[in-house]
């Protein structure tokens, strides 16, 4: 049986309807704490159309990355504060400012549908209001914002206090969207082939120096326009995230571990480049093992890679005994080198997780360790970029295991930090930020 939301989304006119859902999905982000990721899993299949699709992720980025500036203006333009009950309403109006504002729609067909959309939500008597407060920013238009007021005080100290040379450069990208990153796959033929194909089909790409698998696209597409995604031949992935692979660089037929393996993106890559690797894929959830498990079927690795839903903190629970030859570790983190990707992230983090975070990454790092031969190496990975996660927690490693060394990576991984790792920030060579550090078990 259909919902009333579902039938008011049903009645609405096409354009409305990408309104009115991005309402809804950004509603939902802002007072629930949902991921946004999530719930555009939810609303995008609910649109038909391609373009409503692409709009509706346009809307709900423009929205996130702007609204400490929207927030402003309805602040100065509405009479009396919009209660917590009109949360939809709030996020109807910013959905119209992103219109206007960033994505520079034409005026009268924003207006129109955003009005249209306020019906749709049973906002029928403020749907006035949505068209005067609307008009208002067409003719006064918004403010330019320094790109740290996007970001919550707390985030924004702790950036300028690890990266002060670089804290302006990495508000401002993170605000920026991000390209789109593809993997090409070495089993069917690797990104020659994969290159030319995407110029076959008129899709124009280039391929990054920094990674020999990496391909960027000019403009973005869907992937069901992508040759080739179907059957694996492409993957999409971020530039950072395909470097793991070469940081890690297991030997020939090595044993391996991808201790948080989920969606699966790593170690598919992996053996992509080595069919003869043993493989185990690790992860704690099972339900997003199961999308790595459909990731490593459509890549063709299926048959080469043993996963196991169990918590790598806990060898004790699960661990053979046998020692791996080399571990991937991409720990849980804070996601702050990916805003760009993730803006609600700035939303939904508080300053108080990261000593949280940093305690987990801390556990998974030493059982990690206990489970690596003498000789071994393990890759610790994350998408942050802040100091505590990353160097800080190497340090501290590095002085209470003496048999570990960290071995140097090249300028292709980003800054140096302090000769034991590599930092790459936001949207260095196009990429996300992202945390390396090769460590050595000593024989």
């Amino acid at each position: 049986m259909s919902t009333p939301k579902e039938l008011s989304l049903a009645k609405a006119a096409p354009g409305a309807a990408t309104r009115m859902l991005a309402a809804r999905v950004l509603a939902q982000v802002y007072t629930r704490g949902r991921s946004l990721k999530a719930e555009l899993a939810w609303a995008l299949p609910k649109l038909a159309d391609p373009r409503d699709r692409a709009l509706l992720e346009a809307l709900c980025f423009t929205v996130l990355r702007r609204r400490s500036t929207y927030d402003a203006a309805l602040a100065a333009w509405m009479q009396k504060p919009l209660s917590a009950r009109d949360a939809d309403l709030r996020t109807l109006l910013m959905v119209g400012f992103a219109q206007l504002d960033v994505l520079d729609l034409p005026a009268h067909a924003a207006l129109s549908a955003t009005v249209d959309a306020a019906r749709a939500l049973g906002r029928e008597r403020q749907a006035g209001l949505v068209n005067a407060i609307l008009r208002r920013a067409q003719r006064e238009g918004f403010p330019e914002q320094p790109a740290r007021e996007a970001f919550p005080a707390w985030l924004a100290e702790a950036i300028e206090r690890d990266w002060p040379q670089h804290a302006e450069s990495i508000f401002a990208a993170s605000l920026q969207p991000a390209p789109l990153w593809l993997r090409a796959n070495r089993q069917h033929g690797g990104r020659a082939k994969a290159l030319a194909a995407l110029h076959e089909a008129g899709i124009a790409a280039d391929a990054s120096p920094l990674c020999e698998d990496a391909l960027r696209l000019i403009t973005p597409v869907p992937v069901t326009q992508l040759p080739g995604f179907a059957d694996g031949a492409l993957s999409v992935q971020d530039l950072s995230a395909q470097c793991t692979a070469d940081a890690l660089a297991p030997a020939p037929g090595a044993r391996v571990l991808d201790a948080c393996a989920a969606p699966g993106g790593k170690s598919a890559h992996l053996l992509e480049r080595d069919p003869g690797l043993r493989l185990l894929a690790l992860d704690i959830d099972a339900r997003r093992l199961a999308r790595a498990r459909d990731t490593y079927a459509r890549t063709g690795v299926g048959a080469q890679v043993e996963t196991l839903v169990a918590d790598a903190s806990d060898p004790g629970a699960w661990w053979d005994g046998q020692p791996f030859d080399a571990i991937l570790l991409d720990a849980p983190c804070s996601a702050t080198g990916v805003i760009r990707r993730q803006p609600d992230v700035m939303f939904h983090r508080r300053a108080e997780d990261i000593d949280a975070l940093v305690g987990v990454q801390a556990r998974l790092l030493e059982a990690c360790w206990s489970m690596l031969r003498p000789g071994g190496v393990l890759l610790y990975a994350t998408c942050s970029i802040l100091r505590a996660e990353n160097s800080g927690q190497i340090e501290a490693f590095l002085k209470w295991h003496p048999d570990a060394r960290a071995q140097p990576l090249g300028d292709a991984f980003g800054l140096d930090c302090d000769g034991i790792a590599r930092q790459r920030l936001p949207g260095d060579a196009d990429a996300d930020g992202f945390f390396y550090a090769r460590l050595l078990k000593s024989v």
